[in-house]
């Protein structure tokens, strides 16, 4: 029996096949599962066309048989089998595909899909086998061939004898090393785990002889086991199956299942796209935040699906960053793949389907701001912070996505409230969103800083995430309404008291001089204020850069220790001016002390350190004495 050689790059690629191509070993299984199923797809095709031939679907499955005493594993199908010559060329040949070829035959007819894109995925088989047997007996043939290969040495081809048609591929199961186990590969539990990992919706059954406990015959107490022929795989999967025909439990159940959360979906969606790409897809929308969602260990990702059969666990190009909380699934037959099936190329369809995914899952969020406000409300709670982190990113490329689905804290309505509802009640004298920024609603009503604009009647939203700020300045404006913090240098509200509040400053002039001169490196300037009612002092800001981004740059790893530039305003109607000026006037080293306190005072109302807590206390302790 004269043992045949494979081609030379065959051979190479063969040995890369079992080294390193797969990322995981029980790819196997998969692999050949497909090949199996793909014969099936083949006879029903040629039923389709030969008035002769009568496809029975019952009669067509897989098996799956282990055997731990001969250590081997055997799948065998009742597919269309193949001739000598097919064995000569679809195993003789690596990355020939037989099922491509009539794939390509046969794609101007009107048939069925076809799974297997790749014939290299075989050979994934040596892997876990020393001896790879394949037996098989086509159809309209009287006789059947055995191939078997030892892996890279090469192949024989000889006659034998089978019954029925179709394939049977027996698996000689390598023996454990001290670095792999290869027992699992027989195991009932794990063979039964892994079919119904990646092979589960493969549509015809997929077989295997499970074993169970039941009572001896004319016994009370005593068990036996037993094993009875099951279908271990589901066949039909949820997202082919009509949307009229399935409720919110089949899909809760199917979230449950696929172990996507341990929470209920607050949101489904089932889509079925028959365009310029064919696909199926389920998104759930999730009702609770992953305890890792914002940690490095979190993967993002939807599962992929070729024609039902499990590709990747993760496909992360199918989601952007700030939809990465979407869990769910995507079945496509026109995805181009490499030759592992574990990589995508990077190819139209797959841009095309990650485009639909984004405005479907924006449309979805949109439907549930405007009809289902408190679902919203639950959602927004959770990843409300990735929506603001998405518009930040990439230079604000997503603001548009985005913007009209993020929410901030109002202070006139005492809840979440989106841009477009800010916006839509806006006085006409208004010129800006006013926003305030601290660690709390709370501690943010109590800023002075925003007392001006609240008597103006004027409302503001408060940023209490370290993002809010960042976000927000990628914006820039909301139909044609710039951002402004209630704590800028200008907050550009008109006022009768201006010009009456420019003399009194020209007045106090050097006052303020002699208060800037003594905090010259800690403030670059300090003036009357026109914001303040009933506090004595507060920060402004001059520039971009405000005091919260400024606290949230200096706790980041990279700190380069910028500073906004900061403003000392002080409130001239405020009994405390008085005592300043008397200080001016009389005693210098007391307008000293009053000018550090008030520098202090202003530090804690922003939640900033004091530089010297001791000397700020004496200081306390000085005007108390």
């Amino acid at each position: 029996m004269e043992k045949k050689q494979f081609q030379a790059e065959s051979k190479r690629l063969l040995e890369m096949m079992i080294n390193s191509i797969y990322t995981q070993r029980e790819i196997f299984l998969r692999e050949l599962l497909s090949n199996a199923s793909d014969a099936i797809d083949k006879i029903y095709y040629k039923a389709l066309t030969d008035e002769k031939l009568v496809f029975d679907k019952d009669s067509y499955f897989v098996k799956v048989v282990a055997d731990k005493e001969n250590r081997t594993l055997t799948i065998s199908d009742t597919g269309i089998g193949m001739t000598k010559e097919d064995l000569e060329n679809n195993l003789g040949i690596i990355a020939k595909s037989g099922s491509l070829a009539f794939k390509k035959e046969n794609e101007a007819k009107d048939g069925h899909d076809i799974i297997g894109q790749f014939g290299v995925g075989f050979y994934s088989a040596f892997m876990v086998a020393d001896v790879v047997t394949v037996t098989s007996k086509a159809l309209g043939e009287d006789g059947a061939y055995k191939w078997e290969s030892t892996g890279a040495d090469g192949y024989t081809i000889v006659p034998c004898e089978k019954d029925s048609i179709g394939t049977e591929i027996v698996l000689k199961i390598k023996e454990n090393s001290e670095d792999e186990s290869f027992d699992e590969y027989l195991e009932e539990y794990r063979l039964k785990a892994i079919i119904k990992k990646y092979s589960d919706f493969i549509k015809y059954p997929i077989k295997m002889d499970i074993t169970g406990k039941r009572l001896q015959e004319g016994s009370e107490s005593e068990f036996e086991d037993y094993q009875e022929e099951q279908i271990v795989n589901s066949m039909v999967p949820i997202w082919k199956k009509n949307k009229s025909e399935l409720t919110p439990e089949d899909y809760e159940k199917f979230y449950a299942e696929k172990r996507y959360g341990f929470d209920k979906p607050i949101k489904h969606i089932h889509i079925s796209a028959d365009g310029a790409v064919v696909y199926n897809a389920i998104l759930f929308i999730p009702g609770s935040i992953p305890f890792d969602y914002y940690t490095k260990e979190f993967e993002k990702g939807l599962e992929l699906y070729s024609n039902g059969v499990l590709i990747m666990d993760k496909c992360s190009d199918l989601l952007p960053d700030y939809f990465s909380f979407v869990k769910g699934m995507v079945d496509s037959e026109d995805l181009s793949l490499n030759i592992s099936r574990e990589l995508l190329q990077h190819d139209r369809q797959l841009k095309l389907i990650a485009k639909n995914i984004k405005n479907k899952i924006k449309s979805q969020l949109q439907s549930l701001l405007k009809d289902e406000r408190e679902t919203y409300d639950q959602f927004y709670k959770s990843f409300g912070r990735q929506l603001k982190f998405g518009i930040y990113s990439d230079y604000g490329s997503h603001k548009d996505v985005l913007q009209d689905l993020v929410m901030f804290y109002s202070s006139k309505e005492k809840k979440l409230v989106t841009l477009d509802e800010y916006v839509s009640r806006m006085p006409e004298d208004q010129k800006y969103i006013y926003y305030a920024s601290g660690e709390t609603n709370e501690r943010i009503e109590k800023l002075p800083q925003t007392e001006m604009v609240a008597d103006k009647g004027y409302e503001i939203l408060y940023f209490t995430d370290d993002i809010d700020e960042f976000a927000i300045k990628m914006i820039m404006q909301y139909k044609e309404k710039e951002f402004k913090s209630v704590s800028s240098g200008d907050l550009g509200i008109e006022s009768e008291e201006d010009n009456k509040a420019e003399n009194e400053e020209n007045d106090n002039k050097e006052l303020f001089e002699h208060m800037q001169n003594l905090l010259a490196d800690k403030v670059k300037k300090v003036k009357e204020s026109k914001r303040l009612r009933s506090h004595p002092v507060c920060f402004s800001t001059d520039g971009e850069l405000t005091i919260e981004m400024e606290k949230i740059l200096k706790s980041m790893p990279n700190n380069q220790d910028v500073k906004a530039d900061k403003v000392l305003e002080i409130n001239v109607n405020h009994a405390v001016f008085q005592s300043l000026k008397d200080a001016f006037e009389n005693d210098k080293e007391k307008l000293n002390l009053y000018t550090t306190l008030l520098y202090n005072q202003a530090l804690l109302i922003e939640g900033l350190p004091i530089q010297d807590p001791v000397e700020f206390t004496n200081d306390i302790c000085k005007i108390m004495v």
